[in-house]
């Protein structure tokens, strides 16, 4: 290897780094109208564990805040909690909310991108299996409210 080709490997290198550096510090790129927003690299684990009634399931959020997310799947009931490390002084476990979620499980679609939605499937499940198509459950919407 002579001293032209170590030269231009090294060039190529810092050039990959640049562009790894430019695609690190982008905030925000449009793309087909949309726009996305860089989310910054939190390295992260997720553990998950049930018993009979209870589903508990853990994780670390963009913050860097561990996350516990706890269902009852007798009752229905999501509850969420956040929780903080560090020193004696800003170690801390948050509730963050709760919410029966049994009308949620009812709904067909909601903010759903999928390609295609509940009921068109189930219109050509129905076409291809000779079974009744299932029965609509509410209307589905892409709206938040």
């Amino acid at each position: 290897m002579n001293h032209h080709d170590r030269g231009w490997g090294s060039w190529v290198l810092f050039a990959g780094f640049v562009l790894v550096a430019l695609g690190l510090v982008t905030e925000s790129q449009t793309q087909n109208g949309q726009t996305t927003q860089a989310v910054p690299y939190v390295p992260s684990y997720a553990t998950a564990d049930s018993n009979g009634r209870m589903i508990a399931v853990t994780g670390i959020d963009v913050t860097g805040s561990s996350i516990l997310y706890v269902i009852d799947t007798e009752s229905r009931q999501l509850a969420v909690y956040q929780a903080q490390g560090g020193t004696k002084s800003t170690m801390s476990v948050r509730f963050v909310g709760a919410r029966n979620i049994d009308l949620d499980l009812k709904v067909n679609g909601y903010n759903d991108k999928s390609e295609y939605s509940y009921s068109d499937l189930a219109k050509e499940f129905s076409k291809t299996s000779g079974a009744p198509a299932p029965e609509e459950k509410p209307k589905e919407t892409t709206q938040d409210q």
